[in-house]
């Protein structure tokens, strides 16, 4: 609408220069369109550059995703380094198992990415996206086709993993998957999982010589996912 009242007072400022020929009469005319031109400019130029008639919406969704380092046994934070700060690293994850094609974050300017390490099992992904929307229908009316709806003011990626994942690059872990492919290595840590997970429920029955079943096979899980983890960073550090 903005764009039509500019164009109807270029237009009538314009012709009331032009064809009126009483000064009382061109000089009102002129006065009115000139208002209309010159409002019309104004109010473009503060909704472009001070999202005049608009406010910040924030919308935010949280996932459970997977490692997408295509093995169950590997949990891995993949990132792909982006320039030399640390800032703009891409983040490579999966929405669900046995994913083909990985998800991965944003690299622009809007994007922020953020890893939190906690004591769960399950490996979250909270987004927050702000974008620019107008206050009302008057706003979205007067400015329509301006292109300013919905424009990005910044995006945040959080990631919420579990302390027994490990944060690597791409480069580490086609290093690391080489290194631990091998049918030696592949050997020696089965037989490493076997002992600490024997250790692990057997000290767990020790201290609970009631455990049932379930509770076992919850204790083998845990003690399986921590031994995954310190082989993994074990690795790691030989990469360096």
């Amino acid at each position: 609408m903005i764009l039509i009242l500019l164009v109807i007072g270029a237009l009538c400022f314009f012709l009331a220069f032009m064809f009126t020929n009483r000064a009382a009469t061109r000089a009102l005319a002129l006065l009115i369109s000139g208002v209309v031109l010159i409002g019309s400019i104004v109010l473009m130029v503060a909704n472009y550059h001070e999202h005049y008639g608009m406010k910040k919406v924030t919308t935010t969704t949280t996932q459970k995703i997977y490692s997408a380092s295509g093995s169950s046994s590997m949990n891995m934070a993949l990132y792909k380094q982006v320039g030399t700060s640390g800032k703009n690293n891409v983040y490579i994850y999966d929405v669900k198992e046995n994913q083909k094609t990985p998800s991965h974050t944003k690299a622009d300017e809007y994007t922020t990415n953020h890893v939190n390490w906690t004591n769960k099992a399950n490996a979250t992904l909270t987004t927050k996206v702000t974008r620019w929307e107008y206050k009302s229908d008057f706003y979205s009316l007067l400015f329509k086709w301006s292109g300013m709806d919905g424009t990005m003011v910044k995006r945040v990626y959080t990631f919420n993993l579990p302390k027994t994942w490990v944060k690597l690059s791409t480069t580490q872990a086609a290093k690391l998957q080489k290194l631990m492919g091998s049918s030696t290595a592949k050997a020696q840590m089965a037989t490493q999982a076997k002992a600490y997970i024997t250790a692990k429920v057997q000290a767990a029955m020790m201290k609970n010589p009631q455990m049932t079943e379930v509770q076992r096979a919850k204790v083998t899980q845990q003690a399986q996912a921590e031994f995954q983890a310190q082989a993994l960073k074990k690795a790691v550090a030989q990469l360096n």
